[in-house]
């Protein structure tokens, strides 16, 4: 099969075509998927330059986080799909699975469901870690409720674009920071205020939210202590924040991780 593959780490340029990649074997609980589609995430590049190698058993690594098929193989015993079932899921070498940027993916029945009806193969592929990243921080950890005001930073994502929506479907007031590239999109979403962060700065328009859902990091992250009301939560996905400031604004503050989101897309 065709796969997209390193056999070290390093720039884009390591990554290989293999034209001749074994198909993955099953192991106790996986699936074999034919792959209509799959989507990249930060943690590709990341597993690439080799910032994740203590994880990684040995080369080559077939790269790729979520996919969206057809499943032509089950394991023994495997009860949850059948051959056939259209599907979608995250079968990241790292998770336990064989990677997805390849003609075919080994993937665990535990990191994926049966693929929307109403979605095509694309759409569902964009899906499981930018999901399961948005319902971590809007449901687990913020757990947002009905007319609470959030802040998310960096709407216009992949992640902040789902976080919107997760928000406004629990009933939140939702403000967005965005680029003017795409202001338009990020209203389209449904989010209440949208501030373009390349010519305002959100520190002076925004006062007293409940919660931050922050995707950006560094500076931005900092400056959105300064907005939480007394008692509010900031989540973020690239920022550790002191905890000396944390506790100056009365707030809390949660850092979540890759690993974590990888297990809620299970």
């Amino acid at each position: 099969m065709k796969a997209a593959q390193i056999n070290q780490y390093g720039g884009s340029e390591v990554i290989e075509i293999n034209n001749n990649a074994p198909k993955p074997g099953l192991k106790n609980g996986q699936v074999l998927v034919e792959v209509f589609a799959s989507s990249l995430n930060p943690i590709d590049y990341k597993i690439r330059l080799g910032f994740l190698k203590n994880a990684i058993k040995s080369f080559p690594v077939t790269l790729g986080t979520d996919f969206a098929g057809i499943v032509v193989e089950v394991f023994d015993g495997v009860t949850e799909f059948k051959i056939g079932d259209e599907v979608y899921g995250n079968a990241i070498v790292l998770g336990g699975g064989s990677g997805t940027l390849a003609e075919f993916s080994a993937a665990k029945v535990g990191s994926m469901a049966l693929k929307p009806s109403f979605l095509d193969f694309i759409q569902s592929a964009a899906l499981p870690l930018a999901g399961a990243s948005a319902l971590q921080a809007i449901e687990d950890h913020i757990k947002l409720k009905n007319n609470q005001k959030i802040l998310i930073q960096g709407g216009g994502g992949g992640i902040g674009s789902l976080a919107i929506q997760l928000a406004k479907m629990h009933g939140a007031i939702v403000v967005a920071t965005t680029s003017s590239q795409t202001l338009e999109f990020v209203k389209s979403l449904g989010a209440d205020e949208v501030i373009d962060y390349t010519s305002q700065n959100f520190e002076n328009l925004v006062k007293n939210v409940d919660a931050v859902f922050d995707t950006v990091g560094g500076e931005t992250a900092e400056k959105s202590l300064k907005v939480l009301k007394k008692g509010g939560i900031i989540v973020s996905m690239a920022a550790q924040f002191d905890p000396e400031q944390v506790a100056k604004y009365g707030v809390s503050a949660i850092l979540t991780t890759w690993k974590k989101n990888i297990q809620k897309a299970r």
